[in-house]
């Protein structure tokens, strides 16, 4: 089945050409003009990623975004924008885009970002191997090793997505997901920003950026609790560590 993508730009002329391109491309493509119909069109029917111009009249790409995550829709979202200032391309990823393409873009470029979303979240694009099916696997015995990743009283399931602390099941976006299974990981140990930042989003946005001081205070706020020790801490000017003093 073709990958489906929701296209949202106001410019004709960029719109009817990356339609064409990704319909070439492999993918099934609804192309809209504004932000509310992409709105619209993603509540019709779920696409499997979603490609939203940061500047549209009306409803623009961040307030789609923000809607979408508000609403719990984790679908994938590039992000095409002029705005070359790192503050922009932050507001985006704090909106919950998952990736961004500068405007004016190389068509392969677009092609390639959306493969990596589309595998990240499980699925292959047009353009990438067919992978040979898994062999079958022995049911799941609870407790079993292999499966689960767990550190200082937490739980993750990364096949299933899913992570707790104790016996409290935490609701967790893509990126927080992503970022405490990093921690967990790497228990004790120090990761710096740069690490951080390269690992989760691809690119190091420069020591001054608050991107990730955000998303440690969103995991923050869902990891904690009353009376218990806080698990993400912070080493002042290299980065933060998990751990459970």
């Amino acid at each position: 089945m073709p990958r489906t993508v929701l296209l949202a730009e106001d410019d004709r002329a960029i719109r009817h050409a990356l339609e064409r391109a990704l319909t070439l491309e492999g993918y099934e493509v609804t192309a809209v003009a504004d932000g509310v119909e992409a709105l619209a069109q993603a509540h019709r029917g779920r696409p499997d990623v979603l490609v939203l111009d940061v500047m549209m009249p009306g409803i623009d790409g961040l307030q789609v975004c923000r809607v979408l995550r508000a609403e719990g829709d984790r679908t994938p979202i590039l992000m095409l924008t002029a705005l070359v200032e790192t503050a922009d391309r932050i507001a985006g990823l704090d909106a919950g885009a998952d990736d961004y393409v500068l405007k004016p873009f190389d068509v392969e470029e677009v092609f390639a970002r959306l493969r990596a979303l589309l595998r990240r979240t499980g699925g292959a694009g047009p353009g990438d191997l067919p992978k040979p099916a898994p062999a079958p696997e022995a049911p799941e015995v609870p407790g079993s090793p292999g499966r689960y990743v767990e550190a200082a009283g937490l739980r993750m399931d990364p096949q299933a997505r899913r992570a707790w602390r104790g016996s409290r099941e935490l609701e967790l976006t893509r990126t927080e997901f992503e970022l405490l299974e990093l921690l967990v990981r790497n228990a004790g140990v120090v990761l710096d920003h740069s690490t951080i930042y390269d690992r989760i989003w691809g690119y190091d946005f420069g020591p001054g950026s608050k991107n990730l001081a955000v998303y440690v205070g969103y995991l923050r706020r869902k990891l904690d609790e009353p009376g218990a020790p806080q698990l993400i801490q912070t080493v002042r000017g290299v980065g933060y560590v998990l751990r459970e003093d």
